[in-house]
């Protein structure tokens, strides 16, 4: 018994590192997630909304009190008298340099355009934000074509692998018939030319297939195993059930873009008609100078002056309408451009989904087509070893097996592509 448990320990060990080493498998949904993580574009969202808050902070501090010191200095050629004389002297006479230094204040106690500017930076804080999350929803395509391509050269190379392993045994039982007399030293030279040119295809394929891995690594920030297994998805269902209803869907962050562009505008319009509108403050001023308040006394003194101030810019000649008005066209302008884009997606989306018609029509096919083909190389295979036929109408039946097996594996992999890029045109995400 113990020594059972020994030998199962032991297998354990020596079985875990190839357990580790076993390549992993690549997910589409979890490479289009890492994608858009790595992508340096990202970090603009959080440094946008530090810089918008930067910005709000300067819009709160303008309902603080303003405070401000100034200072002048001046000399002037003439100065006011008095317009009569006492014993031939004028009673006073203005100084010609006059000093003054001051520090004033002013509280603002009603102005809209504050809340309005702060309104505004919101908007145009969400309206960035969401152009940045449109521009980096395009990594996904960018997935989907290094995904695929990695995909396609994969199953090539699994078909070819296979056909290679039935030439090694076509070839193996031709160099016996050659040995025993039977069959033409070039007979077997066709086979394995026939081979050596498959294994330099598929080692094309392999390498094809790296360099396809190596960009998707390039695109998700992170390294790809180059032994790694690309697992197709299964997408049926929810190609299905987008396909349902396509024009409810608003998943794509273009269409954010266009709400929050719409609601800056709105803010802007808000901002644009607050300029016009009456702000009411209060100020006060206290100062030292020659003169002072009092201009009959040539001498230095302190003073201080208080108040409310009131701003109306009540006649503008119509700027801020014919703003406001070139703002409403611009949001014709927004909405057009989302009909536009709204309208470039269900395009999109008719041609991918007649694409996944048509290709789940030539897999139904592609099993009765590789059937017939499989027997006609059997068939064939018979034949000549039967020397019916030639060694070169075999291989050329193989060959059509082989690119009908081709057939299949790119059909099955482009119906996948199709339906994720179906799900990503319409911004649904692939799981």
């Amino acid at each position: 018994m113990r020594r059972t448990f020994t030998h199962a320990v032991a297998l354990m060990v020596l079985a875990s590192p190839v357990l580790a080493q076993e390549p992993s498998s690549l997910q589409l949904g979890e490479l289009q997630q890492a994608a858009i993580a790595a992508d340096p574009r990202t970090r603009e969202v959080a440094l946008l909304e530090t810089q918008s808050r930067l910005r709000l902070r300067n819009i709160s501090a303008l309902r603080l009190p303003a405070i401000g010191v100034e200072g002048q200095a001046q000399y002037q050629t003439d100065v006011p008298t008095a317009p009569f004389t006492i014993g031939g002297r004028s009673i006073f006479t203005a100084p010609k340099d006059t000093y003054d230094s001051y520090l004033r204040a002013e509280q603002r106690l009603f102005d809209p355009s504050v809340s309005a500017q702060a309104g505004l930076e919101r908007a145009q804080l969400a309206e960035q934000q969401s152009r940045v999350r449109s521009a980096v929803f395009s990594v996904r395509q960018q997935v989907n074509e290094a995904f695929f391509a990695a995909a396609t050269l994969q199953e090539r190379a699994n078909v070819l692998g296979a056909a290679i392993q039935e030439l090694q045994g076509r070839l193996s039982e031709m160099q016996a018939r050659v040995n025993a007399g039977t069959a033409v030293a070039a007979d077997a030279a066709a086979i394995e030319a026939t081979l050596l040119q498959r294994q330099q295809d598929q080692d094309e394929l392999r390498a094809n297939r790296r360099a396809a891995l190596a960009r998707l690594s390039i695109i998700v920030g992170r390294t790809v195993d180059g032994n790694a297994t690309v697992a197709l998805p299964d997408l049926a269902q929810a190609v299905s059930a987008a396909r349902q209803s396509p024009s409810t869907l608003r998943a794509r962050p273009e269409f954010e873009q266009f709400t929050r562009t719409r609601e800056r505008l709105a803010r802007q319009q808000d901002a644009t008609a607050a300029t016009s509108a009456p702000r009411i403050s209060a100020f006060a001023r206290l100062g030292y100078g020659r003169p002072g308040l009092n201009f009959l006394r040539d001498e230095f003194d302190t003073y201080a002056v208080g108040g409310v101030r009131f701003q109306w810019n009540a006649w503008n000649w119509g700027s801020t309408p014919r703003e406001q008005e070139a703002l409403a066209i611009q949001e014709q302008i927004v909405a057009a451009d989302e009909a536009a884009f709204s309208r470039g997606i269900l395009e999109a989306i008719e041609n991918d989904a007649a694409t996944v018609d048509r290709l789940q029509r030539a897999l139904t096919l592609d099993d009765r087509i590789i059937e017939l083909r499989a027997q006609v190389d059997r068939t064939t295979q018979v034949r000549m070893q039967e020397a019916v036929v030639t060694i070169s109408e075999y291989l050329a039946r193989n060959t059509e097996l082989l690119q009908a097996r081709f057939a299949q594996t790119s059909h099955r992999v482009e119906l996948a592509q199709a339906g994720a890029r179906l799900l990503t045109t319409l911004g649904v995400e692939v799981r």
